[in-house]
């Protein structure tokens, strides 16, 4: 099965590069490219990729309204790109509905099995990945909205939340199960039931909840 893949980022010479690097492997076909946001909007529509890699700062519409957008419209998963020391919008792009985001650095291995896990459908958010965005955006107040909405919660058991916060705190599952002297098995499933209860798409949103509604302290 081939993975249709959309580049948006308004540098040519950094499309180029992906596109160069996603070629090389056999299961991805990068299927359209985009500037700006508006493009990406477009293409998404029209060429329906599996997976679009979309940059943050384009000109016109950036990359978290265009994010917004489409997945307001379709079933794809957006994969942000970000310089992350520089870009403030990370958490707000994942908010809006991204599966992950990758920085400009990444090696080519990287990238590719970074494709192929969003498209898989699993949320590219790995440990330390997720101590990096934490670092990041912890010392901001948690949003009124997100105070208000904590009986989100109400709806996991003890030991759900609490592999909710560990999973907000950046551990994978191997690490959940080695901190609560459970199987990795089992903290997967603690993981799964959390995301069906909460309604989130993956890992990602997990996070996000358990900042908004204060289970992991600012």
């Amino acid at each position: 099965m081939t993975i249709t893949v959309l580049l948006a980022d308004d540098q040519h010479l950094v499309r180029a590069g992906f596109r160069s690097l996603l070629r090389r492997g056999r299961d991805l076909s990068v299927v359209g490219e985009a500037s700006t946001g508006d493009e990406a909007v477009r293409a998404a529509r029209e060429l329906q990729p599996d997976v679009i890699l979309m940059d943050i700062r384009m000109p016109g519409m950036d990359g978290i309204t265009a994010t917004r957008r489409i997945l307001a419209a379709q079933q794809t998963r957006i994969i942000i790109l970000t310089t992350f020391e520089t870009d403030e919008y990370v958490f707000a792009a994942l908010a809006a509905g991204a599966s992950g985001f990758l920085t400009k650095e990444i090696d080519p291995d990287g990238l590719r099995a970074a494709v192929r896990v969003v498209a898989g459908g699993d949320a590219l958010l790995s440990p330390s990945v997720t101590r990096r965005v934490v670092g990041q955006f912890a010392h901001r107040p948690v949003p009124a909205a997100g105070r208000a909405g904590g009986e989100r919660l109400s709806v996991l058991t003890g030991r759900e939340r609490e592999v909710v916060r560990l999973v907000a705190t950046g551990l994978s599952n191997d690490e959940i199960a080695a901190t609560l002297v459970i199987s990795p098995l089992t903290a997967k499933t603690h993981v799964t039931r959390a995301i069906a209860k909460l309604g989130v798409r993956d890992r990602v949103q997990l996070v996000i909840v358990a900042y908004e509604d204060g289970l992991v302290g600012n």
